[in-house]
């Protein structure tokens, strides 16, 4: 499953033309392409969908969907080491 997930950004650049920023989501690191959000600043939270940041979000908003994400789990399946993951869904497939 893909998801649109809050992070918040914590570093921009300028990367090969393009404005790129370090994001945080809720303690997983990625880089993020800032094209679409260009006036987007350190500290702000924006929406991000397979590495590009689309929608600027406040921060309440932001920190309770990372917070509901984790309960579900749904952090890990979007961030997670897919090797483990597939190894883990062996693991259950035989019991």
């Amino acid at each position: 499953m893909c998801l649109a997930v809050p992070g918040r950004v914590v570093e921009i650049e300028e990367r090969d033309g393009a404005r790129m920023a370090v994001m945080d989501f809720g303690g997983v690191v990625k880089d993020v392409c800032l094209e679409y959000l260009p006036d987007l600043a350190v500290g702000e939270y924006a929406i991000v969908h397979v590495g590009f940041a689309l929608q600027r979000l406040d921060e309440e908003s932001a920190r309770r969907t990372l917070e509901l994400f984790e309960e579900l789990g749904l952090l890990m399946e979007e961030f997670g080491d897919p090797w483990e993951a597939a190894a883990n869904a062996g693991a259950e497939v035989e019991r």
